[in-house]
């Protein structure tokens, strides 16, 4: 695998590396998926599917491929796992992904990198845990399609801390170091393209349904569901370091708003308390945490 250690110049080299290269999993995801390979025949695919969603990397590669081998007949878009292995089939989908590279391996250089990767992993599926959670309480049509839409909303962040982890250090050094520097300009600054850019473009080079996309596309997020991805990959990033963030406020108020239920519902469902004393805002006490 080679090292990314110096930015492309614009979005189009990068989304040319990026459209050919095979992204790695997690050892983890290797080690169950290896435990019901041999057990084959008892797997089912919501189990299956279980495994391959608390890995954004490998959710990914099942979509692609779903999409690179779909008869052009077809004319639904298959947008979620349990899907996808319904039309791969069980003992197909072991024999396709039997030989996985590990991105333990590809960072084994980068021990820095693997642990900031490991972490935006880990906000990834809370903030999916949200959506499905959110997405149950508004009655949506496909809790799933929320659920792989908003793990899969940060890939163009996981897949530069996989391939350009010196790159994806700096970046992160400087929010570090500046507070008060939007993420984007660190991005514009760093990679010569916003990751929001990125994400978009490579999701249209390998094909992944629309649906998923536009859900993944903040600029329709008058749309509730847009806003349900949306707004749960914020909560997770906000919370990635304590419940103590100003922007967490604002993004109380707008999921409260979204689902319809109050300040208090909203921080019982989160798993957090509220001082007693406070006169509505609701005052997070130090200690509480969230429901994961």
């Amino acid at each position: 695998m080679i090292i990314i250690e110096k930015p492309y110049a614009n979005l189009e080299d990068w989304v040319a590396y990026f459209g050919h290269v095979q992204p790695p999993v997690l050892r983890h995801t290797v080690q169950e998926l290896e435990k019901m390979r041999a057990d084959a025949e008892r797997v089912n695919g919501r189990v299956l599917a279980a495994v391959i969603l608390q890995d954004p990397m490998m959710t990914l590669r099942v979509l692609a491929y779903i999409e690179n081998r779909r008869r052009r007949s077809q004319n639904a878009d298959i947008t979620t796992i349990e899907h996808a292995l319904m039309m791969i089939g069980i003992d197909p989908f072991f024999r396709e992904f039997e030989y996985l590279p590990l991105v333990e391996d590809n960072l084994k250089s980068h021990p820095h990198a693997l642990i900031g990767l490991l972490k935006v992993i880990h906000r990834a599926r809370r903030a999916s845990h949200w959506a499905r959670e959110w997405a149950v309480i508004r009655h949506d049509l496909d809790v799933d399609e929320i659920t792989v839409a908003t793990l899969l909303h940060d890939i163009a962040e996981i897949l530069m801390w996989c391939f350009a982890p010196s790159l994806a250090l700096q970046v992160r050094d400087r929010q570090a170091k500046d507070r008060t520097l939007r993420s984007s300009i660190a991005q514009q600054e760093t990679y010569n393209l916003q990751l929001q850019q990125l994400q978009l473009a490579l999701a249209k080079a390998w094909h992944l349904p629309l649906l998923l996309t536009t859900l993944m596309d903040r600029t329709k997020a008058d749309h509730p569901r847009v806003r349900n991805v949306a707004l749960a990959v914020d909560l997770a990033r906000h919370s990635a370091n304590g419940w103590d963030d100003p922007a967490l406020p604002d993004d109380f108020a707008a999921i409260a708003e979204l689902l319809h239920i109050s300040h208090e519902t909203l921080m019982r469902k989160l798993g957090l308390e509220i001082a007693a004393e406070d006169s509505g805002k609701g005052a997070l006490r130090r200690g509480a945490e969230p429901l994961q």
